[in-house]
Parts: structure tokens; sequence; C-alpha cells
């Protein structure tokens, strides 16, 4: 699902907000859980599942043209736990038939 699906998809479901509010509502909301995770906050969302921020300490790797070593820096990465219910009723549906494809 792209956001432009789930603004589409909230329109029909809300008949009574426009497209451009249901826009406006989309942006607004990720634009601030993005500012709170930009800020090192941690985001939960009961029965969907929580962002946090993970620190990935810095390594050694390889260049895979050259085989040089690099110094590979530290670095913060945003991580999603789902939640319980999140993963309850993903594993309900089960996997997708092959033949179509994923979204």
């Amino acid at each position: 699902m792209t956001r432009s699906d789930l603004v589409n998809q909230l329109a029909e479901r809300f008949s009574q907000l426009t497209q451009r509010d249901t826009e406006f509502a989309v942006k607004t909301i990720l634009d601030a859980m993005s500012d709170a995770l930009a800020r090192g906050h941690r985001i939960e969302i009961r029965g969907f599942g929580s962002f946090s921020i993970s620190r990935r300490p810095p390594r050694v790797g390889r260049n895979p043209r050259s085989g040089e070593q690099v110094t590979i820096p530290e670095k913060l990465v945003p991580h999603f736990k789902p939640g319980k219910a999140l993963r309850e009723a993903v594993d309900a549906k089960g996997p997708p038939p092959l033949d179509l494809p994923r979204d």
C-alpha cells in the first residue's frame, strides 16, 4: 500500500472529508512521526506496534570491487516492532497465493 492508496481508502471510508483534507491529515501524521523519531523519541501505537531508533555500531567492511577495508561509521536507524494484535492478524491471514502480486 502506498501513501496515495492510504489517502484514497480513508477518503472513501470517511465521505465527510475531502480528498485534500485526507491527504493533509495523512501527511501531518507521517511528518509528526518522522519528526519524533528524528528527535530520538519512541512512538507506540497500541494494537499496531512501536517505532524506535536503533544504533548500529561502527564496523569494518570491504569494498566489493577492490577488496580493501573500509570503516563504516555508526548509524542510527528506525526500527519497527509489530504489536501482538498486528502479528496475530497477519498470521491469521496467511501468506498470499503465489500467482498474485504482492503489495
